[in-house]
């Protein structure tokens, strides 16, 4: 195929937006009505692979073990791009988080994409994401190969109305998630309680120690938590009590810090009340997200062309995502779609109601249009494909560093 223009080849890419925009419609819907929750989006991930198949791609179902992960292919170009989908819901609230737009946008980008790999040089890789709200998926197929000679991974999230389509300098939290058991002892709760150890209270102590925490982090900070059981019957002293908690900073050094005071507390509780504890991970670690600049001048480039309002941006202020774990190792791009209208928090049934608006499909589509564009220019940039080539992610394994 002869090289295009740019200006001729952004035409052709936002025109094979429209042509698959029906289908890519569609599927969004799909997503949407479905809410399957982490690891379970057995119909979402189909949905998106098999419309990927559709359009010429070569789909490996269970990319990493995964049941609901896939990588569909296409090209053979020294550059490999991926475009990462997601369509896992929250539990109770479904897609209050958007991700029926997450996938919507990717799958769009690349349909819109195939036709030019060979053109433009690169291996095209749609890699199915599940589990981004709990599980970690994207960490975990960073470490089973999924991601291995990636030279630039992609993706968009939608937010509320009003924040700035320029993601330059925006990040988003480290997040570690824990469950923290206190083991005590049964008693009769009116003939014999001072016989028992009340893991309940101790429970009860390290939701007041993190309460007291708070007022001494800094203010960019968060821990959440929540008591998953403490007791089942009135007349039984709790010998289990189960505390799942959370712990964000934006960098990992600040993270770790946290983390062990918030540990301090729990320890400090089981102490109190002769309890003993065990503390657990209970998903991969989600490291702070990091924004390629070259990309994001790319990606608000494309953005002004819509007239979105692509001013500096102050910075994302709160929020995690498994698409940090992909950053800290390839140059990414995880910009904010800000859906018109939107003026309720993400994780809300409002929010979720907007996800399945037209106002939210009109900028998901400009946003797909606005990846296949942000790829082009990426690939046909000699400078910038030489670095991003270079940068290609490389796993270190043990027989790489010489161990057999």
């Amino acid at each position: 195929m002869e090289p295009t223009e740019a200006p001729a080849l952004r035409a052709a890419l936002a025109e094979g937006v429209s042509k698959w925009k029906p289908r890519a419609l569609a599927m969004a819907q799909q997503i949407h009505a479905l809410k399957e929750v982490s690891f379970e989006e057995v119909h979402s991930a189909r949905a998106a692979a098999d419309l990927l198949a559709e359009g010429g791609f070569e789909v490996d179902r269970g990319t990493g073990g995964l049941p609901t992960a896939f990588t569909a292919s296409a090209g053979s170009g020294e550059l490999t791009v991926a475009l990462c989908v997601e369509y896992d819901a929250l539990p109770d609230i479904g897609h209050a988080c958007g991700h029926n737009l997450i996938a919507g946008a990717s799958v769009a980008a690349a349909l819109a994409l195939r036709p030019f790999v060979d053109e433009l040089g690169i291996t095209l890789k749609t890699i199915g994401t599940p589990a981004e709200e709990h599980g970690g998926g994207k960490a975990l197929l960073l470490e089973r190969g999924a991601f291995d000679g990636v030279s630039l991974a992609l993706m968009v999230h939608p937010v509320q109305d009003g924040v700035t389509y320029n993601p330059a300098g925006t990040s988003a939290q480290a997040v570690g998630r824990y469950r923290a058991t206190f083991t005590g002892k049964a008693a009769h709760a009116a003939a014999a309680p001072h016989q028992g150890v009340n893991a309940a209270d101790a429970a009860v102590l390290s939701q007041v120690a993190v309460g007291l925490l708070r007022q001494q982090i800094p203010g960019d900070h968060r821990i959440a938590m929540y008591v998953a059981e403490a007791g089942h019957v009135t007349n039984i002293i709790p010998e289990r009590a189960v505390v799942e908690f959370e712990c964000r900073a934006f960098t990992l050094k600040e993270y770790e810090v946290l983390l062990e005071r918030v540990r301090r507390c729990f320890e400090g509780a089981a102490l109190a009340t002769g309890a003993t504890l065990a503390i657990e991970d209970t998903e991969p670690l989600y490291a702070p997200l990091i924004q390629d600049d070259a990309l994001a001048a790319h990606w608000t480039e494309a953005m002004d062309v819509f007239g979105k309002d692509t001013s500096p941006s102050a910075g994302i202020s709160g929020g995690s995502t498994d698409m940090g774990n992909i950053s800290q190792v390839i140059p990414s791009l995880h910009p904010w779609l800000s859906i018109p209208g939107a003026d309720v928090p993400i994780h809300s049934h409002a929010f979720a109601a907007l996800a399945d608006s037209p106002e939210a499909y009109a900028v998901m589509f400009e946003a797909a249009t606005a990846l296949s564009w942000t790829v082009a220019a990426a690939a046909t940039t000699p400078t910038e494909r030489a670095r991003l080539i270079k940068a290609a992610y490389r796993r270190q394994t043990d027989t790489q560093e010489g161990t057999p």
